[in-house]
């Protein structure tokens, strides 16, 4: 079963910046796809199973970002 959860994120400008979040994201045990958009300050993340969205906020806190919360 797959389940995608999408995420605002603070703090995203350019490339750059959506790669790092989406490095962090996709390391996460689960993770099966996470696409990070700068101008709208979306990610989207596809798992196996729910994501704690603690740990969503520590992995995108630890790569420089302010996770906003579930969209």
């Amino acid at each position: 079963m797959s389940t995608t959860a999408v995420f605002s994120v603070e703090g995203m400008s350019c490339g750059h910046c959506e790669r790092t979040v989406t490095a962090g994201l996709a390391a996460l045990p689960g993770v099966t796809g996470v696409n990070a958009h700068a101008a709208t300050g979306r990610v989207t993340v596809e798992s196996t199973a729910d994501l704690d969205e603690a740990v969503v906020r520590n992995t995108v806190g630890e790569a420089g970002f302010t996770l906003v919360g579930r969209v």
